[in-house]
């Protein structure tokens, strides 16, 4: 072999080296902390524009989950995790509903039925029973005996932030919880700030009212902060979300690109 065919392979050999060093430290010093398990967030089922998942796509997402072997588990099963320090395999995935519409029961909870998955649902409670395009409560204990996990959401779907007055601020997150609670019989431990607003003043609220933790948008930090389970982040899953979209938001780093909004 000639030198300058030698220095070439040497040349070639410290780049590769090097490039591996340089991508294995941006894994395990900058990517793997910043993992997270990824908890999707739904809202109705139907043909609406908007935040709205036909039921067929429901279907094919939750086909899409089985199929791969995702590891579906329950969010009290996660925030019970996170404060014990477990580790959970890199293919978990959480599944919530926010608002608490007919269409959950009517559609969505018997695909969850069919392949086994737990999911969280979170109730304005002011409108179960009430609207009708909403749950009743029949529709919700029966869901809570299968699988299926209740949280608040506020009284009226209120954005918290824009409330001053204490006592409605209070009112809004632990009235919530006492209505759920007296219907159907069942600890509301989690809560979800509609559409994401916190401030720490209605952090502080939601901890005081009993909840052990709350959901949020793409406004939390918990991406860095892993003790902090009064600001989980969730991933919206849309209507239009393909394979590809819905493998990168099943990846656990999808948060990491997303515009972090303020809490307020």
């Amino acid at each position: 072999m000639s030198l300058r065919k030698n220095n070439i392979l040497k040349v070639a050999a410290i780049i590769i080296i090097s490039l591996s060093i340089s991508l294995g430290s941006f894994y395990f010093f900058y990517l793997s902390p910043r993992y997270t398990i990824p908890i999707l967030t739904y809202h109705d089922f139907n043909y609406r524009e908007g935040i709205a998942v036909a039921p067929e796509n429901f279907e094919r997402q939750m086909h899409y989950l089985k199929d791969r072997r995702y590891n579906v588990i329950s969010l009290d099963a996660l925030i019970k995790g996170r404060k014990k320090g477990d580790k959970f395999a890199r293919n978990t995935v959480v599944i919530t509903m926010d608002d608490g519409y007919k269409d959950n029961f009517t559609y969505a909870y018997p695909v969850l039925k069919k392949y086994g998955f737990p999911a969280t649902i979170f109730l304005i409670a002011n409108n179960i029973g009430v609207d009708e395009n909403f749950l009743n409560w029949d529709e919700v204990r029966e869901m809570s005996g299968n699988n299926i996990s209740f949280g608040g959401h506020t009284k009226s779907h209120v954005y918290l932030p824009s409330i001053k007055n204490k006592d409605v601020l209070w009112d809004e997150i632990f009235g919530c919880k006492e209505i759920i609670e007296r219907h159907v019989g069942i600890h509301v431990d989690y809560f979800s700030y509609p559409k994401g607003g916190f401030t720490e003043k209605i952090k502080t609220l939601v901890k005081k009212a009993g909840y052990e933790a709350a959901c949020t948008t793409n406004r939390g930090h918990d991406i860095l902060d892993k003790n902090d389970l009064y600001e989980l982040n969730r991933i919206s899953i849309r209507n239009c979300d393909n394979s590809y979209s819905l493998w990168a938001k099943l990846s656990g780093y999808y948060n990491m690109f997303r515009h972090v909004k303020e809490g307020d």
